[in-house]
């Protein structure tokens, strides 16, 4: 792998095999789509059976593969509230509902678990299939008189009990068997019909001060980590009531705070390891058996900023909006506002490759700063095998990348893509580049982009070449024909 300044080719659909396959939500040409409905987070589980989002109304909806469709489907599982907006009295703050994150813990039975998070509090969630049974029969509806009566019990149960008639009341013809001895009927269950429920089993709450922006379920399936603007805490999964402060970049005056932590996660393999990014650019690397509090790096990895560059805006672009380990631990992907960047974790002066997103925005940033576009936190995400990565743009658009940055499949989730499909053509290529120039860059018209359509989550199934795409109140889902060169790894 190198780091090189030649542009990616652009593909289009057609060209890198990827199809639109399923839409979830409204697929109306909806003007005022209602904030609640807005996809917040998108998460595969570890096997790529179950897909769960979360959206600013506080639910948690979750799919399951459809076994009974050719390729990579998914049906609806079960929706549930997973917060409420609440109120700090003391600080007078209105909590949102909204779900910031939602991890799925590994399955150790025929339950589910995963956690899901607002601003400020963890919530561990058991989803599982339950029984439902009804009273299918029982004394009181014990007739003697039509033909479909029930048998009469054994002999022996039909001597009187003491004290049974005067608690039935004077025996009736309707309530007693054809031999005239009242007797005592158990109730009889049977089964009624079976839905999924959900129930909290943990709310892990009032640990943070700060809005929460991430969690990572820790590779030994015991504890997870919770991050917000500036601490990081490590939880034991089965204690809701007590957590340790493994970061802390808060200073003891606050007037002199020069950064925040933006994204946390776990290293795949070694339980030890977790990285985090910064406001200002950087992504740390630390080791939690260096000392309790890892306020001192293990790594630090940051690209100085060309000074040519340098303008007003080179801060707030330069920040980390999402950072994520492939899947061997071997190496670490960083979004900020116009890049995507590759790191070697043996290899801190340089990212093995830095891939222009949003090249073509850097003379609208006033604008975009001027709507707020510019605070826009775009996530990042590996394939399984690590080959390629995926990140959002604007327009509904998103790409994928090859790991060495020669490649880019630009495709767009857009309401367009299921008409086609229902249609049976892809002549509008609705996730297609629309051209390129000579030297494979794409032709973008700045002027046309609308700003208020934009992927900023996706999930990568972690076995196979589909992808799971959060469009505003839309769940889309791409995969690659044939599962080839960009499928995720081994089953």
């Amino acid at each position: 792998m190198s780091n090189t300044s030649t542009p990616p080719t652009v593909q289009s659909a057609d060209e890198s095999g990827w199809r639109f396959a399923q839409c979830f939500g409204d697929k109306g040409e909806v003007e005022d789509i209602t904030e609640a409905d807005i996809i917040s987070t998108v998460e595969f589980d570890h096997t790529g059976d179950y897909l769960a989002t979360g959206d600013k109304g506080g639910r948690v909806v979750l799919f399951e593969r459809n076994e009974t469709k050719k390729g990579c489907e998914y049906k609806f599982y079960t929706e549930f509230q997973s917060h409420e907006p609440e109120f700090d009295y003391l600080k007078s703050l209105e909590i949102e509902e909204k779900i910031n994150k939602i991890r799925w813990c590994k399955r150790q039975n025929a339950a589910h678990f995963l956690l899901s998070t607002n601003d400020k509090t963890i919530k561990l969630w058991k989803v599982f299939e339950k029984s439902l049974k009804v009273v299918a029969e029982n004394n009181g509806s014990v007739a003697t008189s039509n033909a479909n009566s029930p048998p009469s019990p054994p002999a022996a149960l039909q001597a009187p009990l003491p004290g049974l008639t005067s608690s039935l009341g004077p025996t009736s013809p309707s309530r007693a068997p054809p031999n005239g001895t009242p007797y005592f009927r158990l109730p009889r269950m049977t089964y009624h019909d079976t839905i999924v429920a959900a129930v909290p089993r943990k709310v892990y709450a009032n640990a943070h001060a700060y809005h929460i922006n991430s969690i990572s379920i820790n590779s030994d399936g015991e504890t997870y980590m919770s991050a917000d603007d500036l601490r990081v805490n490590l939880w034991n999964l089965n204690i809701s009531d007590q957590s340790f402060n493994i970061l802390d970049i808060k200073p003891v005056n606050m007037e002199e705070l020069t950064e925040v932590i933006t994204a946390a996660e776990f290293h795949p393999v070694s339980c030890n390891l977790f990285c985090y990014s910064s406001s200002k650019g950087t992504v740390k690397l630390a080791d939690m058996r260096e000392q309790a509090l890892c306020d001192k790096h293990a790594k630090l990895f940051e690209e100085e900023e060309d000074p040519s560059t340098k303008s007003f805006f080179s801060e707030i672009i330069s920040s980390v909006s999402d950072v994520k380990f492939s899947k061997d631990g071997r190496y670490i992907l960083s979004r900020d506002y116009l890049t995507l960047r590759i790191w070697d974790i043996n290899m801190e002066n340089k990212p093995v490759q830095t891939i222009n997103v949003h090249d073509h925005l850097r003379t609208k940033l006033c604008d975009l700063y001027e709507n707020d576009c510019i605070f826009d936190k775009f996530e990042c995400t590996f394939s399984g095998d690590g080959e390629h990565v995926l990140s959002g743009s604007y327009n509904n658009y998103f790409h994928i990348y090859d790991r060495n940055a020669t490649t880019d499949t630009v495709l767009q989730a857009d309401k367009s893509a299921f008409k086609a499909k229902k249609i049976g053509g892809n002549k509008q290529k609705p996730g297609a580049a629309k051209g390129a120039k000579g030297n494979g860059k794409p032709i973008v018209d700045v002027s046309s982009i609308d700003f208020q359509k934009k992927i900023l989550h996706a999930s990568w199934h972690p076995r196979e070449s589909t992808i799971a795409i959060a469009a505003t109140n839309n769940l889309f889902l791409y995969s690659q024909s044939g599962q080839q060169s960009q499928a995720g790894g081994p089953p």
